[in-house]
């Protein structure tokens, strides 16, 4: 297990200035979470600027169990992840154990039986957790491993902390956007080994889904079916991206011969980026920035 403590690796990490650890008690702390990566990032309630960024990629893990002792590692050995005395902290899951319930159909003791619609999972080591949307009428239900729960939640006693999905964030951050976009474009984010798709009109979620990858040929493949299920036109109607993928790079260009009219995605209008954010894409993390839109 020792060698399971070491296994993940700083990828990029920028601190604003104006950052004071003396004042951790008006900042939000963003943490998401996936099977081979996690992201951290800190928000100054007071004027929604971020201040802290860090991105990691961890190991090829074999369990569960190997996954909590790298997360303590990386917590335990970090500067501020185990300060207790954020103004809250919003901790999001990246898997596929979710499903979006409209809000005037949802009862929370039956929570699980609308999460066995679309995964399994399993009540002895799992919880099921749900979400609530402020811009739609849909709450997230999902599966969440009971350890890592229990371990967040004693982290945190002393701190509001929100347990939520990716695909909450996502939606929350596209209808946000999609409030100063004009038509139906189809929003897309490329995660790493995964990719979302959305459809949003004036803050009204159309469609949402995630898809597995295995190869690059399934991105052009889902993209096309998700355009056809809906009716809309490969060459003329708006794709706006977001994601792990370069503007120059050989999947944009191939992206670019089948959906002519693409665009990047900017950064979300609620939070303030310095210029030290700059070396930053503006298309990447979106997923990360939309927490802050989920938050008590």
């Amino acid at each position: 297990m020792q060698a399971a403590t070491v296994s993940y690796k700083l990828i990029k990490k920028i601190k604003d200035d104006k950052f004071d650890e003396e004042k951790l008690h008006q900042y939000k702390l963003l943490v998401q979470l996936g099977v081979r990566d996690i992201q951290i990032a800190v928000i100054d309630t007071i004027d929604n600027r971020l201040l802290f960024f860090e991105d990691y990629v961890l190991g090829d893990l074999s369990s569960h169990d190997e996954l909590i002792e790298v997360l303590r590692g990386l917590f335990e050995s970090h500067q501020v992840l185990m300060a207790g005395f954020w103004k809250s902290v919003v901790f999001s899951v990246k898997n596929n154990k979710m499903i979006q319930v409209p809000a005037s159909l949802f009862v929370e003791e039956a929570a699980p039986e609308y999460l066995a619609f679309n995964a399994s999972f399993d009540l002895e080591t799992e919880d099921v957790l749900f979400c609530q949307n402020k811009l739609s009428d849909v709450i997230t239900v999902f599966a969440f491993q009971k350890e890592l729960n229990q371990w967040i939640k004693n982290i945190y006693a002393n701190t509001s902390v929100s347990i939520v999905h990716q695909s909450a964030a996502l939606i929350e951050g596209v209808l946000d956007f999609s409030k100063s976009v004009s038509g139906t474009p189809l929003y897309i984010y490329v995660d790493r080994f995964k990719l979302h798709i959305l459809s949003a009109q004036a803050g009204k979620l159309i469609y949402y889904n995630q898809f597995a990858i295995k190869q690059f040929a399934d991105y052009v493949k889902y993209i096309m079916l998700v355009i056809k299920g809906l009716n809309l036109n490969q060459n003329s109607s708006q794709v706006i991206l977001w994601g792990y993928i370069g503007k120059n790079s050989p999947h944009y260009q191939e992206f670019y011969k089948y959906i002519r009219n693409v665009i990047f995605g900017g950064r979300p209008a609620h939070i303030k980026f310095g210029y030290m954010f700059d070396e930053v894409q503006e298309h990447h993390f979106f997923d990360l920035f939309s927490l802050n839109l989920l938050s008590k």
